[in-house]
């Protein structure tokens, strides 16, 4: 058994041209190329989650399905061009997808988690039922969300059910 980088709605919306940018963007988007960097070097897969708003509830303020928003940042594609893209359109990136598939076929037992938004679908992913069949540790610095103090808040949320670490720790 072994672990997974697993790298939730790095999409472009959420950067300074996209429809709803976040804070922090730059910062953790350098910490997640050297993460996967390292991920890579430990032999540790990358796993990539991309939201697509759901077509049938109508037009969504983004993550439109066939835009540039929705689209994962092209930093991090290049960094694991390789890596599985699951794509989900709940908070939850294990709710109707292939995600449980994708780490059984892996063989992952353990979930190393960054991404975005904090307080939304990194929470809700971490504490997922589906979550419960692996260790999972959250990337307090490969995650970010609408301002620090809600990274914050959420990250403090998520203390007594998940670890929380850096990348470096948690790749070290």
């Amino acid at each position: 058994m072994g672990r997974a980088l697993l790298l939730i709605d790095l999409q472009n919306d959420y950067f300074p041209a996209g429809a709803f940018p976040l804070w922090n963007t730059e910062a953790t988007l350098d910490a997640v190329e050297r993460a996967i960097g390292r991920a890579r070097e430990l032999g540790v897969p990358v796993v990539h989650v991309q939201h697509v708003a759901d077509p049938a509830a109508g037009l969504s303020p983004f993550f439109n399905e066939g835009t540039e928003g929705a689209a994962v940042h092209q930093r991090v594609l290049a960094a694991a061009p390789d890596a599985p893209v699951v794509v989900k359109h709940f908070a939850d990136s294990f709710e109707g997808t292939e995600l449980t598939k994708v780490l059984g076929d892996l063989d992952v037992d353990e979930l190393i988690v960054g991404g975005m938004m904090t307080q939304n679908c990194v929470t809700h992913t971490a504490i997922s039922k589906a979550a419960e069949a692996y260790d999972v540790t959250v990337l307090t610095d490969l995650c970010t969300t609408v301002d620090e103090m809600i990274h914050q808040i959420a990250l403090h949320a998520l203390s007594p059910r998940v670890r929380l670490q850096p990348w470096e720790v948690a790749l070290g």
